[in-house]
């Protein structure tokens, strides 16, 4: 199974330095595609370019020689150096949204071989093909377009890592990170309708993104090399370290408690008796009466009082303690090396007597 291993680069030189790193590997030159954005015209002899999927006379799309892998045709100019003769199908394009350019390999392959269909998908839709997401395609593309020059490798699964590692090599541009600061100026996102950046505006982006104005690529060159000095600064923030959680909830027990219950009963007794009534008995005897005896039981009854036996307090102490941070701050230097002319005249050596 094989991936796609896609990186942006800033300018042209990393972008050859990395292709020239794949092909020392062993990878196949015709798994490297290299595209690079020619809006300004320094990758060309001639003026005229191919639209994608549009061959013209005026511009040939660059045939190769299948033995040296060399482009030939119209279009192609010396700057591009030695990708050649490392990569198959050299040729100039020009892709809708990005404008000219110059690529080879698979997908400079896919945009010329899908004819007028490359005008709807276009270097995303050679991306999506080759395994890229669709966001992260849209990212490469606007890069693309915005004067970075797109690296990317058919590599097998066991050879993903090592692919990475070198592209790495040359410092890549961070694509999201990127992103981001394009949002933050309003982008949405890639626009096949869009129209192609200028020279101009690509060194003006180049210099809002990174902070550091692009040199151009023709004539005379200047270099801006930004000394950068990190600061640190020490703050702190409020983390939970875990805590107590307390629960009050009901339990019960079985209480047996014995207690001692009285029960009346009620009982007649007539009892046989032969003596004279005295006069007051006598007086009572014949009136009619009622006498009425009641019994009384006892029953348990049972009555709770609702005691406070014990509390539990929660709450927190809080104590203060100094810590030493230790970290590593970077800066760029800049380290200035004198080349030594390897054409200046030398001096005649002065010879020793014997």
């Amino acid at each position: 199974m094989t991936k796609t291993v896609v990186a942006l680069y800033d300018d042209f030189p990393s972008a050859q330095r990395t292709v020239q790193d794949l092909a020392d590997a062993d990878f196949r030159r015709d798994d490297i595609s290299l595209m690079a954005n020619n809006a300004d015209g320094i990758y060309s002899d001639e003026a005229g370019t191919a639209a994608v999927g549009t061959p013209t006379a005026a511009a040939p799309t660059a045939a190769t020689d299948d033995t040296s892998g060399t482009a030939t045709g119209a279009g192609i100019g010396a700057a591009v150096g030695g990708i050649g003769g490392l990569l198959v199908g050299l040729g100039a394009l020009a892709i809708p949204g990005i404008g000219p350019v110059v690529a080879a390999g698979p997908l400079a392959a896919t945009l010329v071989g899908a004819g007028t269909g490359a005008l709807a998908g276009g270097l995303i839709g050679a991306l999506t093909d080759a395994g890229v997401p669709e966001e992260e395609a849209g990212y490469y593309a606007e890069g693309v377009r915005r004067g970075g020059t797109l690296v990317a490798v058919r590599a097998d699964e066991a050879d993903v890592d090592r692919a990475a590692a070198l592209m790495e090599r040359h410092d890549p541009v961070d694509i999201e990170t990127r992103a981001s600061q394009w949002r933050e100026s309003g982008w949405t996102g890639f626009d096949a309708e869009a129209a192609p950046y200028t020279a101009a505006e690509m060194t003006q982006d180049r210099a809002a993104t990174t902070g550091a104005a692009t040199a151009e690529r023709t004539g005379d060159r200047e270099a801006h090399i930004p000394i950068v000095e990190e600061n640190v600064q020490v703050g702190k923030r409020e983390v939970e370290r875990g805590g107590v959680r307390v629960r009050s909830y009901v339990t019960e027990r079985p209480v047996d408690e014995a207690i001692q219950l009285r029960d009346e009963t009620v009982h007649v007794e007539r009892r046989p008796v032969d003596r004279p009534a005295d006069p007051a008995e006598a007086g009572e005897a014949f009136k009619e009466r009622w006498v009425e005896v009641k019994e009384t039981d006892e029953e348990a009854v049972i009555s709770k009082e609702a005691r406070v036996v014990e509390e539990v307090v929660v709450g927190k102490d809080a104590e203060t303690r100094e810590e030493h941070i230790r970290d590593k701050v970077r800066r760029t230097d800049v380290e200035v090396e004198n080349i030594e002319d390897t054409n200046a005249p030398r001096a005649p050596e002065t010879p020793r007597r014997p």
